[in-house]
């Protein structure tokens, strides 16, 4: 699929009540540079109502992973998206109420962003009547975003591949049905996208791009066959991670996991400092959280284990 159809807008009274579900993305998958991204099951949970009038602009109460953050209103990435959608549109602001429950680990490289891009647009398509469907939604999440690998993994779930062209995302779904599990190692320090990005050079050479083409095409035909013994040299990288290494220690430390028993791949989540490992369904994740640990070097190490998921819904 490219788009959805006009026929998946998104409805609903727009004075409804609405609950948004968003799943956490692990971007890049080594290979796939600004245009691979994977959808874990770790989610971000947002009820919204309109509230008074006469009352502030926003309300939020949190629960969850960064309570206390996610709970601030000042610069509200959420809220600020959603205004700013609105008055774009020429839309009155309706006051919201928000209930969040987070799941999404902050500053690691598992899209917590994207989720509250997406999240914020969703609820200005939802609240200021605009009628646009998903596809709608992601175009202006990604650009907000300024990329859609994990705004369209976010949306649209399980492993997905994307592109901008004119102004709009295309973007195809695959994977639905691997069994693999995911771990995520997160160091104790968070590393903003904005340094991660400025690590990059400008140009590469044409080896490393043509490395990256080849590896890339590999990461697409593993998830769509569900070819686990593809991965290790898949999600093998020469654009970003390289150039990552002192900003994420523990990218050069866990790289040598992949194609050890029960590991199938291993790759920078997004911008980092997370690292995810792909491993086999059947794999002992326990044995393997110890063999991360062991040549991690981290005392402050938090191991996370998940599983694909599917994409946002709304209800």
């Amino acid at each position: 699929m490219s788009r959805t159809s006009d026929s998946d807008q998104i409805a609903g009274a727009p004075s409804s009540p609405v609950r948004l579900v968003l799943p956490a993305t692990s971007a890049n998958l080594g290979s796939g540079f600004d245009a691979a991204g994977l959808a874990m099951a770790l989610t971000l949970t947002i009820a919204a109502e309109a509230s008074r009038a006469s009352g502030p602009e926003l309300t939020i109460e949190a629960t969850g992973r960064n309570a206390d953050r996610c709970a601030r209103t000042a610069n509200n990435m959420i809220f600020e998206a959603y205004r700013d959608v609105l008055a774009r549109a020429g839309r009155p602001l309706t006051p919201l109420h928000l209930r969040i429950h987070n799941e999404i680990p902050l500053g690691m490289g598992c899209g917590s962003s994207a989720a509250a891009l997406l999240g914020g647009v969703m609820l200005a398509n939802h609240f200021g009547s605009l009628g646009w469907d998903l596809g709608a939604c992601i175009d202006e999440a990604s650009r907000r975003e300024g990329h859609p690998d994990n705004v369209a993994a976010c949306a649209l779930g399980y492993m997905t591949v994307s592109a901008v062209a004119g102004g709009s995302v295309t973007a195809a779904t695959c994977g639905q049905e691997v069994g693999w599990k995911l771990l995520l190692a997160l160091p104790p320090a968070s590393l903003s996208t904005e340094r991660a990005r400025a690590l990059l050079p400008t140009a590469y050479a044409r080896a490393d791009a043509v490395g990256n083409v080849q590896r890339a095409a590999l990461l697409v035909a593993a998830f769509a066959l569900d070819r686990g013994d593809l991965l290790r040299v898949a999600m093998q990288d020469r654009l970003h991670q390289p150039y990552r290494m002192e900003a994420c220690p523990l990218l050069e430390r866990l790289l040598p996991l992949a194609g050890t028993p029960g590991v199938l791949g291993v790759a920078l989540s997004g911008a980092g400092p997370g690292m995810l490992l792909v491993v086999e369904a059947d794999a002992d994740t326990a044995g393997i959280a110890g063999r991360i640990r062991s040549v991690a070097g981290e005392p402050e190490l938090e191991i996370v284990a998940t599983s694909i998921a599917g994409g946002a819904t709304q209800s």
